[in-house]
């Protein structure tokens, strides 16, 4: 009796043996690994907005009969960090003015004016080479801002009324 105690007893470990190293907790699994590849790109990109240039009141009497009428609005670029660029304004809507490439129109009269790239307005602002603006490149995705100085010459001989142009300003990257 004691024997077959002792057999049951051996049977039972034996079945909670083979019970124990047939669950998958206990069970020694093999491992493969691999190299997940992971890629991105990012591409140039620029956006462009501009303020408007508002010359003010143009006396051809007295003020601008010999003294021109300046004004100045803003370019502002934001692109894609280390993009290089350059900013166009084209002619505008009505030119030619008399004397310069660019003009208002009022009442079918037109009123010369140009746009430069510097405070000194020497340096014509155009929307081919060599008259392209050539912005450092961009430090980061933050918004830049470009001052556009324009200036209606002296002596124009034209009717009191309001005149306008839309000139496109272009951001190429």
């Amino acid at each position: 009796m004691v024997e077959r105690k002792i057999q049951n007893l051996i049977r039972g470990m034996l079945v909670g043996s083979l019970i124990l190293a047939g669950s998958p907790s206990m069970i020694s699994a093999g491992s493969a690994s691999t190299s997940l590849s992971v890629s991105a790109v990012v591409t140039n990109n620029c956006a462009i907005v501009t303020s408007p240039m508002a010359f003010g009141v143009y006396d051809p009497i007295i003020v601008h009969a010999t003294l021109p009428l300046d004004g100045i609005g803003t370019v502002t670029v934001t692109c894609t960090k280390g993009a290089v660029t350059t900013i166009a304004l084209d002619a505008g809507g009505n030119a030619p003015g008399i004397g310069t490439t660019r003009a208002m129109l009022g009442g079918g009269v037109k009123l010369s004016y140009e746009i430069y790239q510097d405070p000194g307005r020497t340096i014509f602002w155009g929307n081919s080479s060599p008259n392209l603006f050539n912005p450092p490149v961009a430090p980061s995705r933050a918004p830049r801002s470009f001052t556009v100085y324009g200036r209606i010459p002296s002596g124009q001989d034209v009717p009191g009324g309001n005149y306008s142009d839309t000139v496109l300003a272009t951001v190429n990257f």
